[in-house]
Formats: structure tokens, C-alpha cells, sequence
């Protein structure tokens, strides 16, 4: 039997590809909002967004005000009066529609999922989540999905994992494992808990001090090893 029977996978950049699918929401959040798209002010957005969702996980902001804030510091930066709420209104819907994985989820659920139970623990936009989830090839592998927003609190946080460990039956510290490619919000969350974690690391980046992961893998490809140790 398995060490870890239970694993709590992220949701973004761990099984479902957010990189394609934030570029695609981002040039149509351009086209109808006549924001002029090019590399660099992709890069821009990226930046100003990643800074931003790093803060949420410190507690410093809500999501509501984040997906905004967002916009409101493009529009800012490109010198454009412009409409942060439609902006965000497009990229969220657009987000939804977009249900692609990373190269080897689906296969890796369908696997994991004969003999392990499966879940899924985010701090992405409830409804956008919801969407990509419903329309994705590894909803059926899925024992369930714990979102943020849902649960009244967000990765890191131990009242977040409180609220998923209060609706799995049997799971313990000991016999789950997190799988996620957030430092700031997956591995440091398992960290805040006391749970074993995998960084998925695809970059080969190295990890800085004041984060513990048990296992670090390029390819979801290596969890089969872990799980079955």
C-alpha cells in the first residue's frame, strides 16, 4: 500500500497549464477592452500580477481586490484611462474557458486515481476554477476540489488545510502528500501544517531558505516513484 493515499494536488501550473491559458485570456482581455497587446506589456501584466498574488498570499490583500488591482496598475502603467472591472470581467471569463493541462496530467491522474484518492486544493477564482474544472479531461479522476474561497481561507493559511481535512475521511498528516509549483502557497503551506510536499519545479530553480519540500521533481512523470516508495 501506498505511503501517501491521499494526495492534494494545486491546481495552476501543477495539472492544469495557467501559463497558456493566461497568455490566450490576456491578448482577448486586450482586444476588447483596446488595450494594445505586445510582448512586453504581457511581461508587464505577468510581473505586476505575480507581485500582487505573492502579497494575497502574505495576507495582505483579498482576491476580489487583487483580480482588479491588476488592471488598475496596467491601465496606470501604459498611461491609459481605461476600465479595470471590464478588464478583469475578461480575463476571468476567459480563464474559464480555457480547461488545457500540463503535458502528462491527464495520464497521471487517470493512473494515480485507480489506487489513490485524488484532490484538488486552490486558491484560484472560484467561479473561474469551477469552469475549467467542470470542462477538463481529469474532473472524473477527482475525489474533490477545495477552493479558497469556498473554504473562507486561502494557502498557506492552516485554517485552509483545517477546512480540507475536515471533509476527507481518514486522511491524516502522516498518509498525504501536497503536490504544487507555489513556493509562497503550496510548499509553505504544507510547511505551516506539517505535511509532506513535492515542489513541482519544471524550471530547475533552486530552493531558497525559509521553505522546506520532501521531494522536488521536473516532470510529473517522477511522481510515480514518490507515491509508490
Amino acid at each position: 500500500m501506498s505511503r501517501y493515499p491521499y494526495l492534494l494536488f494545486d491546481a495552476d501550473n501543477t495539472l492544469f497549464d495557467f501559463t497558456a491559458a493566461e497568455r490566450i485570456a490576456f491578448r482577448r482581455t486586450c482586444e476588447k477592452n483596446s488595450l494594445p497587446w505586445s510582448e512586453e506589456n504581457y511581461t508587464t501584466y505577468k510581473e505586476i500580477n505575480a507581485a500582487l498574488w505573492a502579497d494575497f498570499d502574505r495576507g495582505l490583500y483579498e482576491k476580489s481586490f487583487v483580480v482588479v488591482e491588476r488592471f488598475r496598475r496596467l491601465l496606470a502603467h501604459l498611461g491609459i484611462e481605461g476600465d479595470a472591472d471590464a478588464c478583469m470581467q475578461v480575463q476571468e471569463d476567459t480563464l474559464g474557458e480555457c480547461s488545457m493541462l500540463i503535458d502528462g496530467a491527464e495520464t497521471l491522474c487517470r493512473k494515480l486515481s485507480e489506487t489513490h484518492k485524488l484532490y484538488l486544493v486552490t486558491n484560484a477564482v472560484a467561479a473561474v476554477q469551477k469552469r475549467r474544472l467542470a470542462a477538463s479531461a481529469i474532473k472524473q479522476y477527482l475525489s474533490g476540489a477545495f477552493i479558497s474561497e469556498d473554504a473562507g481561507a486561502a494557502k498557506p493559511s492552516t485554517a485552509y488545510f483545517d477546512y480540507v481535512f475536515s471533509r476527507i475521511d481518514g486522511i491524516t498528516r502522516e498518509n498525504c502528500l501536497v503536490i504544487g509549483d507555489s513556493l509562497t502557497s503550496d510548499i509553505k503551506g504544507a510547511n505551516n501544517y506539517g505535511l509532506p510536499c513535492v515542489w513541482y519545479n519544471p524550471a530547475g530553480k533552486p530552493q531558497p531558505e525559509g521553505y522546506h519540500a520532501d521531494y522536488i521533481i521536473r516532470d510529473l512523470d517522477e511522481l510515480y516513484a514518490i507515491i509508490d516508495d
